[in-house]
């Protein structure tokens, strides 16, 4: 089940880092290209949902006491979904500001503040799109990690029960071996007697 998990999650991380990078974008492309990344971000939002509702039918399906981990990692990607669709909301109302600018010909000071303005707003989703991807790698590195964690300690089990075997087999043993000894020892004494007397 978490291998299926897992595939939505790269799909996931993949698609929405695309997402923001053509968020980014939008703003610096001709009018004709933006329509149609406009129309494109769209789409692979919708995509963006849908495995968010893939992944959140596979926690459902993990026994409760596993299941913290992955609820922890649900929270995290629907907040960078909100995230996306607020910084995308942006961008298209930038996008229309523009569009209205250049039907209008307004190539005033309100349109140099605009430029600079979505100019501020790239950079900060380029910020976000890095910090993003930072928090993905830790979040693989730390789940690689407690996976290592679990297969030592389940050697480490298997060793203490293989132990535990040895020593239940020398106890019978020892068990085995002191009632011969006591045996061979009344033989003796009995022995002993008879020829004394």
């Amino acid at each position: 089940m978490s291998s299926d998990f897992e595939g939505y999650e790269q799909d996931f991380a993949v698609l929405t880092a695309e997402i923001t990078s053509k968020i980014a974008r939008v703003p610096r492309l001709p009018p004709d290209e933006k329509k149609q990344m406009v129309a494109n971000v769209e789409k692979q939002l919708e995509e963006a949902k849908e495995l968010l509702e893939q992944m959140d039918l596979e926690v459902r399906e993990i026994p409760p006491q596993s299941r913290g981990m992955y609820s922890n990692r649900m929270r995290s990607y629907k907040q960078e979904m909100g995230k996306l669709e607020t910084d995308f909301k942006r961008s298209r109302i930038a996008y229309s500001d523009e569009v209205r600018n250049e039907l209008l010909g307004d190539d005033g000071n309100s349109s140099e503040n605009q430029r600079a303005h979505l100019l501020d707003n790239t950079e900060r989703l380029e910020r976000s799109s890095r910090r993003l991807e930072a928090g993905y790698q830790i979040a693989v590195e730390t789940e690689q990690i407690g996976q290592e964690m679990l297969e030592n300690l389940s050697h480490d089990r298997e060793k203490i029960q293989r132990a535990r075997e040895r020593l239940r087999e020398t106890d019978a043993n020892l068990g085995k071996s002191s009632r011969i000894l006591t045996g061979m020892l009344r033989r003796v004494r009995s022995h002993a007697y008879r020829t004394n007397v």
